[in-house]
């Protein structure tokens, strides 16, 4: 009774939130509230919700600060010199334009969030790109690369839904994949080299008399407008270092972004007014997110506090077959991918990786394998080919490209990021064959 209430209570949730009848927020809360009832539980349901909400509070701090840290960072310039330099060195070669493209949106994708990524990375490359007659494609299909691979970063929406769903830290997802995000980005700028390649071969090296034809300008808005801090460097320091320990894993994720953002929020915005002007600069973007992530705690704390979650899971380990059990990292990874094209992410993984993750256990998986197979397909290559994305039509639009076109250009080089990725993480030990 539990299995089948568990599976009607998923159907329920992906259906509102595929046909949009209600936000996220909303049927996370709802159905988990609904459902609950219906099993038979009453005020005990306070607990269950307590204590998933407590379970995804170290996530939601660490989105709050991540996102108020690059944001403030790219508020006051630190990546504009590195992508104007890189815009003045391309010049006409369509190779370096692509190669470009790549760098560029592996830069600005440290914030996190796909929509802005997309948005800087096309407005710097597109005039140059129609300046020089080169494809619209290529430039979506590379942006798209490089979008998907810095999806994974631990501030990112794909892996907090992971983290969040899995009631898992944060930094056991991430950490093992950091090796594994290396390979993702070298089969990018690999994937850019041969598109750029091909371009060269189609138009030639054009010489342009006026090198930056403005994309410098339309890549970053004036100091003066972004109030741009005179302290550069100290600001690169602070990152670097920022970089570093996030990766020694010495402190909690959340606690490092914390502290970063206070030292540089302090450093760059003396003023007290101007700082909390830069905080609510981003507080929509940290809202949206971290509400999510609390109702989902609210959803996955029912959903395994009432028993659904182990009963489902019982059910399916007793119909699959014990081969395809102990392969199941690599399968969910190979898979995340056309469950991307029917599934949006917030369904994915708050509705299908649960139950993934629980039927591993049966096989004596770790959950925490199943969360990083699911990002390696999912998150990279899933997300800019999936119509449930609205970050992708924002993508296309921007470019110009019909999404169909999109879609079939972008697929095997976007898979190939997935399988990629994939032997990479089993190489490493991320996931196990």
């Amino acid at each position: 009774m539990l299995a089948l209430l568990g599976f009607l209570m998923i159907v329920t949730f992906l259906f509102l939130v595929i046909t949009k009848r209600l936000s996220v927020v909303v049927a996370f809360i709802g159905v988990a509230i609904v459902f609950a009832l219906i099993a038979g539980f009453g005020p005990e349901m306070g607990e269950m919700m307590m204590a998933g909400i407590l379970k995804v509070t170290p996530t939601a701090v660490m989105i709050v600060f991540a996102i108020l840290y690059f944001g403030l960072m790219i508020d006051v310039g630190l990546f504009d010199p590195m992508i104007n330099r890189i815009l003045t060195l391309v010049k006409g070669d369509p190779l370096k334009v692509v190669l470009a493209t790549a760098v560029i949106t592996i830069l600005v994708g440290l914030d996190g969030d796909g929509s802005s990524t997309f948005m800087v990375s096309v407005t710097a490359m597109l005039p140059l790109y129609i300046r020089l007659g080169m494809s619209r494609l290529v430039l979506a299909c590379v942006v798209a690369l490089a979008a998907g691979v810095m999806n994974i970063i631990p501030w990112g929406g794909p892996l907090v839904r992971a983290a969040a769903s899995l009631q898992v830290e944060v930094a056991d997802l991430f950490i093992p994949l950091i090796p594994v995000m290396i390979a993702g980005l070298l089969w990018t700028l690999f994937s850019a080299y041969l598109l750029g390649k091909r371009e060269r071969a189609r138009l030639g090296v054009i010489v342009l008399e006026d090198p930056a034809t403005s994309v410098a300008e339309l890549a970053a808005t004036t100091v003066e407008q972004k109030g741009v801090s005179k302290i550069y460097w100290f600001n690169l320091f602070l990152t670097i270092v920022l970089m570093a320990l996030l990766v020694m894993d010495i402190l909690p994720i959340a606690i490092l972004f914390a502290t970063a953002f206070a030292i540089a929020l302090v450093v760059n915005f003396p003023d007290a007014q101007k700082q909390q002007d830069q905080i609510l600069r981003h507080a929509n973007n940290f809202v949206m997110i971290s509400t999510m992530v609390f109702a989902a705690g609210i959803f996955t704390g029912i959903f395994s506090g009432t028993g659904m979650m182990d009963a489902m899971a019982s059910t399916l380990v007793s119909v699959i077959p014990e081969s395809l059990g102990s392969h199941m990292p690599v399968i969910v990874a190979l898979t995340s991918i056309p469950m991307g094209l029917v599934f949006s992410p917030d369904a994915y993984y708050f509705g299908i990786l649960p139950i993934l993750s629980e039927t591993a256990a049966g096989f004596g998986i770790d959950p925490v394998e199943i969360g990083r197979a699911a990002l390696l397909g999912h998150s990279t290559a899933g997300f800019p080919l999936s119509p449930l994305v609205p970050a992708t039509f924002i993508l296309i639009g921007l470019v110009g490209v019909n999404f169909g076109e999109h879609q079939k250009f972008l697929f095997k080089w976007a898979f190939g990021t997935c399988v990629v990725m994939t032997i990479a993480a089993v190489l490493t030990g991320a996931i196990t064959l």
